[in-house]
């Protein structure tokens, strides 16, 4: 058996901005959802886009919710998890609007007009990986190209 090992805050940071696919768990008036979804991070923000009657467009504003993003390796027994939490907000100012799309915008896979962008700014950040001797970073089949 493998021991999970838990992640420094900067290394699950960087896991976190390196991702592309991840989940949004919400709680609603019928119980808990996770929601899928493309999502981009902007500063020190997990930022998605969605529809206003989504389960994310209803449920999620002004809400805290979590985030979880994680690559995981079947044939060899090893993989990374991290989670992020915070405050889900709607942003609706223009210049903010532009900030994102001129830096890091999200682009979502599904089909449709997506308008509503969401941020969570995360106010805890924690990850976990489990085995030793590899690297989370390398092994990423699919990551986001951070222009530097």
């Amino acid at each position: 058996m493998l021991e999970p090992i838990e992640l420094s805050r900067e290394e699950s940071e960087s896991l976190l901005r390196l991702g592309v696919v991840g989940r949004v768990a919400v709680t609603t008036p019928d119980g808990p959802y996770i929601v899928p979804v493309n999502y981009s991070v902007v500063d020190d923000a997990v930022v998605l886009r969605t529809t206003p009657y989504s389960v994310l467009g209803r449920h999620g504003r002004d809400a805290v919710v979590a985030f979880e993003v994680d690559q995981l390796d079947q044939d060899q027994h090893h993989g990374w998890s991290v989670l992020a939490r915070g405050r889900a907000e709607a942003v609706t100012d223009p210049e903010e609007l532009e900030r994102i799309e001129s830096s890091c915008p999200p682009q979502p896979w599904a089909s449709g007009n997506r308008p509503l962008f969401l941020r969570i700014a995360w106010t805890e950040v924690t990850g976990r990986k489990l085995g030793r001797g590899w690297d989370p970073k390398a092994e990423m089949p699919y990551q986001r190209r951070l222009d530097t």
